[in-house]
C-alpha cells in the first residue's frame, strides 16, 4: 500500500549533527531534495565544502520511494547503509544526508564506523526536529468550485464539515473557492456539493499530490 504521508525537511534549510570517536569527526548535513538531480547537487556541494575530508558518505530518500546510498570508500555497508536506515527510521523522505568524516588516525572497525555514522545522522535529525525544520507531507486532493456569493458561507462551512481546508478564494463575478482534502475525503464534499446544486457538477477535482495539510 502506497504511503499517504511522510516527513521531510523544510525546503531551503539545512540541519547538522556531529559525532566524534577517537579523534575521527563525523559531521552529518541534512537537507530537503525533491529529485535525484537535487540530491546529487547537494552531495557535490558538501564534497566541495569538505574537499579535505577522507570521506563524504551520502544517503537519500525520495517521496516516490526511490533511495540510494554510498559508502564513499568506507568498508562495505559501514557508512551509507546506516545513514539510510536513520532516514528510514525517522520516516523522512525527499531528503539527502551526507556525513563527512575527518579521519583521526585510529581505525574504528566496522562496528565502530556503523555506530559513528548512525550517531551523526541521528544528531542531525534530532537537531532538525528541535529547530522546527521537520514538516509532515500528506497526500491531498485539491477541489475547485465556482459558486454564487450567496452560497459562499455555506460552502465554506461544508469544506470544514468534510474535514477539508480552504486553500484559496478568488472573488470576481462569482466566487472561485479551492479547498484541500486528505485524498479520499474529497469524495464526501463533492457529493455534498452535487446535492447542494440539485445534481449539477460544480467541482473540478485535481490529481492527488503531497503537500503540507
Amino acid at each position: 500500500m502506497a504511503a499517504t504521508q511522510y516527513r521531510t525537511i523544510v525546503d531551503g534549510e539545512e540541519a547538522m549533527g556531529e559525532f566524534e570517536d577517537r579523534r575521527s569527526r563525523f559531521i552529518a548535513q541534512l537537507a530537503h531534495v525533491s529529485s535525484e538531480r537535487e540530491a546529487q547537487a547537494f552531495i557535490e556541494t558538501i564534497r566541495a565544502r569538505h574537499r579535505d575530508a577522507r570521506h563524504n558518505v551520502p544517503a537519500w530518500v525520495l517521496g516516490d520511494g526511490r533511495e540510494r546510498c554510498s559508502d564513499d570508500g568506507e568498508p562495505s555497508h559501514t557508512g551509507g547503509t546506516p545513514v539510510l536506515e536513520v532516514l528510514r527510521s525517522a520516516g523522512l523522505a525527499d531528503v539527502c544526508c551526507v556525513v563527512t568524516r575527518y579521519f583521526g588516525g585510529t581505525l574504528l572497525g566496522p562496528g565502530g564506523l556503523k555506530r559513528a555514522y548512525t550517531a551523526a545522522a541521528q544528531h542531525a535529525v534530532a537537531n532538525a526536529e528541535e529547530a522546527g525544520l521537520v514538516v509532515e507531507m500528506t497526500l491531498v486532493t485539491r477541489v475547485t468550485c465556482v459558486i454564487p456569493y450567496a452560497a459562499y458561507g455555506r460552502v465554506e462551512r461544508l469544506v470544514r464539515d468534510c474535514d477539508g481546508r480552504v486553500h484559496d478564494t478568488i472573488f470576481a463575478e462569482d466566487v472561485q473557492l479551492t479547498a484541500r482534502f486528505r485524498t479520499g475525503e474529497e469524495l464526501r464534499f463533492v457529493e455534498a456539493m452535487r446535492d447542494l446544486a440539485a445534481g449539477e457538477d460544480l467541482c473540478i477535482v485535481g490529481e492527488p499530490m503531497f503537500a503540507e495539510f
